[in-house]
C-alpha cells in the first residue's frame, strides 16, 4: 500500500541507535545507512528500505505531525511488551502502556526522541 515511510529526526545518532534497539526485537535489521537518514526493512535486497529516519532535506528542524502515527506488527503480546519498555528506557514518552484495545487486540504507544508517536500492535 506504501512504498515507505519517512520520519524526521533532529540527531540520527540517536535515533539511529533507538530504532536499531526496537527493530532488532521486531527482526528489521538496518539495511541502509547514509550521512543523511538510516533505513530498515525485513527484505534485505530491496532497491528501497521500507521505513527511513532522516534529516530534514530543507536543513529545517524535525518537527511532528498531529494525528500522525506509525504502528508496527509484533507477533506476539510479549514483543509488544518488550518494545514498549526498552522504548520508554532508551528515553521515549509513554503515550499508552501496553494492554487490550477494542475488546481484540493488543497496543502500546510511545513517542519516539524526535516526538514521533509510534504504536505497537498484535492481534493476538
Amino acid at each position: 500500500m506504501y512504498a515507505f515511510i519517512t520520519i524526521g529526526t533532529n540527531n540520527l545518532k540517536e535515533s539511529s541507535y533507538f530504532y536499531d534497539e526496537i527493530f532488532k526485537i521486531l527482526e528489521i535489521p538496518r539495511v541502509v545507512t547514509d550521512e543523511r537518514y538510516v533505513g530498515y526493512s525485513k527484505e534485505q535486497n530491496k532497491s528501497l528500505a521500507d521505513f527511513y529516519i532522516m534529516k530534514p532535506f530543507d536543513k529545517n528542524d524535525a518537527t511532528v505531525g498531529n494525528g500522525i502515527m506509525i504502528t508496527f506488527n509484533a507477533k506476539t503480546i510479549e514483543i509488544v511488551n518488550a518494545i514498549h519498555k526498552i522504548a520508554l528506557e532508551l528515553g521515549a514518552v509513554n503515550e499508552g502502556k501496553p494492554g487490550p484495545r477494542h475488546g481484540e487486540h493488543y497496543y502500546a504507544y510511545f513517542r519516539d526522541l524526535d516526538g514521533n508517536k509510534i504504536c505497537v500492535f498484535c492481534s493476538d
